[in-house]
């Protein structure tokens, strides 16, 4: 699909492409089942629980430790388009880079509407700041999926950030200004401008992974793959990596497993 091409659809064709839960059978389901293996996960890794870095009650990080000295740590952003899930349903996520040496640490963040998107994407920045002064990892990997991986794209310009994986983002907010989830964020056009990661590559930054499930929604993909390019054509450093067979849910896998392509991605971001 071209650039332009989404431009040309009206607003309940630009919703039904980016209607992820919709176009994926099943898709409550699988939710369902990663909510439930993160918490047995939860039961089995107390971790630190529920540390601030903000006033806001969702303003927290839990900080899972693999128990090897100054090990990397992996900071992950979770998605739900800005305004569902919590940190504590992707848990389980922690699995893999723990199992091979990573510390892992998941973010929470306050949800749109009850914050402006604005507000919200300044709230990482801040948990980034916290996580890097309480951790002390000799190199920090941000990483987050869906709208996650849109937050985690724009933290690669603040300076707690060694590398990044971006899986399965929004790179440009334009499109999502035009379908029904704009309900609840409530998008301004100074707020597409500022805050889409396409539009303010850093002048300088680590290496960054930008990774989607080959069977995702052509928009999906085409924001993968459109960010890539042109993060690339700036000169800056990483790869585009695309997972045959994975939809925006069970890319998931990828990380959960120990030897999953998204785990061996982190792996090779955290040494650097």
């Amino acid at each position: 699909m071209a650039d332009g091409d989404w431009r040309g659809m009206d607003r309940a064709a630009l919703s039904r492409a980016y209607d992820n839960s919709g176009a994926v059978a099943g898709s409550a389901e699988l939710m369902a089942a990663l909510r439930q293996r993160s918490a047995a996960f939860r039961e089995t890794h107390p971790g630190e629980r529920d540390v601030p870095y903000g006033e806001g009650a969702r303003q927290r990080f839990d900080l899972f430790r693999c128990g090897r000295p100054q090990a990397p740590l992996l900071a992950f952003i979770h998605g739900g388009y800005w305004q569902r899930n919590d940190r504590q349903g992707f848990a389980v996520l922690a699995e893999g880079p723990l199992a091979r040496g990573l510390d892992v640490a998941m973010i929470g963040y306050t949800l749109c509407p009850e914050a402006t998107m604005t507000a919200l994407c300044a709230e990482i920045p801040a948990a980034l700041a916290r996580l890097r002064a309480h951790a002390g990892p000799p190199r920090l990997v941000v990483s987050g999926w869906s709208a996650g991986g849109h937050l985690a794209a724009l933290a690669m310009a603040c300076p707690e950030v060694d590398a990044g994986l971006a899986v399965s983002g929004i790179f440009d907010l334009a499109p999502i200004r035009r379908t029904a989830l704009d309900d609840a964020l409530h998008l301004t056009g100074d707020e597409v401008l500022a805050l889409s990661p396409i539009r303010h590559l850093p002048v300088k930054a680590g290496p960054l992974t930008v990774a989607y499930g080959a069977n995702e929604l052509p928009e999906l993909c085409r924001q993968s793959q459109v960010y890539q390019a042109a993060w690339a054509g700036t000169g800056l450093p990483g790869d585009l990596l695309p997972l045959p067979g994975d939809d925006h849910f069970t890319v998931l896998d990828q990380m959960i497993r120990p030897d999953g392509a998204l785990t061996e991605a982190i792996l090779r971001l955290a040494a650097g």
